[in-house]
Formats: C-alpha cells, sequence, structure tokens
C-alpha cells in the first residue's frame, strides 16, 4: 500500500515538471551556425565579420643609380672605353689623365684637336667611349641602359669659343647595332666648367654599345680647339 503511495507522488512530480518546462522546437542546424558567428561578431564589436581586402597592387620602380662613361681614369666605375677614334684619330691628341683644374675628382679629359693636320686632309675628328673597346657593331657588348632619363657631362674649352658639332649617346650600327641614338648640339664651350644635360626620356636604351661622343670640324672652329670633358654618367 505504501509502494503504491510513492509511485502516484512520482508520477505527479514529473507531470508538474512538464508542464513547468515546455519542450523547445528543435533549432536548425544552419540557423544555430548563422546565430553563433553574429554572437562571435557581437563579442569582437561588430555586427558581422570584416571583409578581407586586398591591398592595390603599385609599381614600384627602383631608383636609376649613376651610370659612368668615364668618372676618373682607370675607375671601376667606367663602363665604356674611348677607342672609336674618327675618322682614324691622327689629329687627335687624347690625355684621360688630365690633371689640372679638373671639375670634380683626381682627373679629367683633356682632348686637343688639331686643326692644322685636318685641314689638311680630314677636315673633321671625334671620339666614341665604346663597349666593348674598338666595337662598331660587330660584337655583342651594348649595355640596358633602361630607367637612365638622361646623361650629364661637364665641358669647357681652353679659350672659350670652341665649337663641338655633336656629342652623341648610341647610334652604333652593323651587325648588333643600337637600339636609339640622340644628339646633342652643336654646342659652343665656355672658358668655364658647365654642366650639360642630354634629355633620354622616351628612348629605347635597351641596349647602347656607344656610350658617349663627340664629334666637330675644322670650318667651325678657328685656330686651335682644345677642350675639357669631365663626370660623364647616366641618369
Amino acid at each position: 500500500m505504501k509502494m503504491q503511495a510513492w509511485l502516484c507522488l512520482l508520477f505527479f512530480v514529473f507531470l508538474v515538471g512538464c508542464e513547468a518546462k515546455p519542450l523547445q522546437p528543435p533549432v536548425d542546424s544552419q540557423e544555430a551556425t548563422q546565430r553563433s558567428s553574429q554572437d562571435l561578431a557581437r563579442q569582437q564589436g561588430s555586427e558581422t565579420p570584416p571583409a578581407l581586402t586586398q591591398p592595390k597592387e603599385q609599381a614600384q620602380q627602383e631608383a636609376f643609380s649613376p651610370f659612368y662613361v668615364y668618372k676618373d681614369v682607370g675607375s671601376r666605375e667606367n663602363h665604356y672605353i674611348p677607342s672609336g677614334f674618327m675618322p682614324n684619330g691622327a689629329c687627335i691628341n687624347f690625355n684621360d689623365r688630365w690633371q689640372e683644374s679638373c671639375n670634380t675628382g683626381k682627373t679629367c679629359i683633356r682632348v686637343e684637336y688639331d686643326l692644322e693636320c685636318s685641314r689638311a686632309g680630314q677636315r673633321w675628328a671625334g671620339i666614341y667611349w665604346l663597349n666593348p673597346p674598338n666595337n662598331w657593331g660587330q660584337r655583342k657588348g651594348g649595355f640596358n641602359l633602361k630607367g637612365a632619363t638622361k646623361l650629364t657631362f661637364w665641358a669647357r674649352g681652353e679659350e672659350g669659343g670652341e665649337q663641338i658639332e655633336e656629342f652623341t649617346v648610341g647610334g652604333i650600327t652593323g651587325d648588333y647595332p643600337d637600339t636609339d641614338k640622340i644628339v646633342l648640339g652643336p654646342v659652343i664651350l665656355s672658358n668655364q666648367w658647365k654642366k650639360y644635360t642630354v634629355d633620354l626620356r622616351g628612348r629605347d636604351l635597351s641596349y647602347i654599345s656607344g656610350g658617349f661622343a663627340w664629334s666637330t670640324n675644322e670650318e667651325v672652329n678657328g685656330e686651335t680647339c682644345i677642350f675639357y670633358l669631365d663626370d660623364i654618367r647616366y641618369e
């Protein structure tokens, strides 16, 4: 009799518990996942996780380092050799070890164009700085100078009034030709050092064997033509 009373009491407690805590409807698993993500976002201080953004690609070009044709005699930074004497160098006295009144460094270049010699036959003269030496396009050897925007050099005349018809970048032909030719001139020199610039913007400098050249003739000069060059470089 007592056992039946205990069973009745347990059944009554069960019924009361079911009425106090009704069963919750099942939650869809996708909805549960979404709620969990939203809860996590709220904890992080935002309603939804921030979107990942990719940085924009920006083209970066390294600055073109000075590339010397001539810095000082024997310098390891010199890249071209004054070996292209035109038409044959017979009327040119060339000294790239000159040490008096240079613009920068220990040495500079002194050029004496013998006009009396020139008037006897050749009537013009010039020198090309070439790589490799004496290369008029028969061999490979040019430099890729993309990125350079100018060639600069310093020059002065012995007395002033000396005239150089052309200062030239590139222009070598042959089996392995230069990819461009740029000319500055004519230039009338002062007896004081002056900086000159050859504009290379927009030019094809992917292969240059003729790094630098000058040329002139006897007709545009007087009794003498002596001039100096220094610090020839691409920038």
